[in-house]
């Protein structure tokens, strides 16, 4: 019973993932929930990935109301009933505590990329994420210090935490390069205002999602600006390889 509710949840992320033509990787059911692995470059437009994270809790509830309709029959006992409903709702509530890699804290994830940078955003919602679950350790220590199967879902999701963090310089270099080949067709414009001075690396953790970005970088000596457009800062990234030098070394013949 259990492994089919997991199935159906995981299911109902890759049909939305696959709707919208993202790349799904793998799915895996593990013994104490499932993970789907879909495209994450961090440049699909918000309300996919809202409905791609929803998609998951979704199904919970068409499941349990089928199972009102099944109770009626013979071969769906009242005790079924409860059984699966329980299941539901646990599995429910599980997914949709804010914590990494759990629907919940991807939601967190999601809402921090729109109101934040990228860099931001992804650091924020990891601090959001490890707060939740260092909280949920002690109460477990507290309460469940013997339960066996809830301290190998919370080791599994330490793990999954420290992933995150130690892959965050390899996903933001990630949504970068995915940025070079956007088309920015659906982005709002914004403008950003940077001194000279400043590393080109520092400049580029400005750049947020769902927006195409015109830098005006500006010499505080003289008063001088330039605009820059993204994709010209996002090809001296990429091509000049010198992340850790001032702007003022790429633009001070045009400044």
């Amino acid at each position: 019973m259990i492994f089919t509710i997991v199935f159906i949840h995981e299911m109902g992320h890759a049909i939305a993932a696959h709707r919208f033509k993202w790349r799904i990787h793998k799915i895996e059911l593990l013994p104490f929930g499932g993970v789907a692995e879909v495209e994450d470059v961090g440049n699909r437009p918000f309300h996919e990935e809202l409905i791609v994270i929803v998609a998951g809790p979704l199904q919970h509830i068409w499941m349990m109301l089928l199972s009102y309709v099944l109770v009626h029959f013979s071969f769906w006992t009242s005790t079924d009933h409860h059984l699966f409903i329980w299941h539901n709702i646990m599995i429910l509530c599980f997914n949709l505590i804010p914590v990494l890699p759990l629907d919940g804290g991807r939601l967190v994830q999601l809402w921090c990329t729109y109101r934040f940078p990228y860099v931001e955003a992804l650091k924020y919602s990891r601090w959001a994420s490890g707060t939740v679950l260092a909280v949920m350790i002690l109460l477990s220590a507290n309460w469940f210090p013997y339960h066996l199967n809830l301290w190998v879902v919370l080791t599994f999701l330490v793990l999954m935490n420290y992933l995150e963090w130690k892959q965050r310089y390899y996903r933001y270099m990630r949504f970068l390069m995915a940025r070079r080949s956007s088309t920015y067709e659906n982005h709002m414009r914004e403008t950003i205002l940077v001194r000279d001075s400043i590393p080109l690396r520092e400049a580029m953790k400005q750049i947020k999602r769902g927006h195409y970005h015109m830098f005006n970088v500006f010499q505080l000596q003289t008063g001088k600006s330039l605009m820059i457009e993204e994709k010209e800062m996002l090809q001296l990234l990429f091509t000049k390889k010198k992340p850790h030098v001032p702007l003022s070394y790429f633009f001070s013949g045009r400044l």
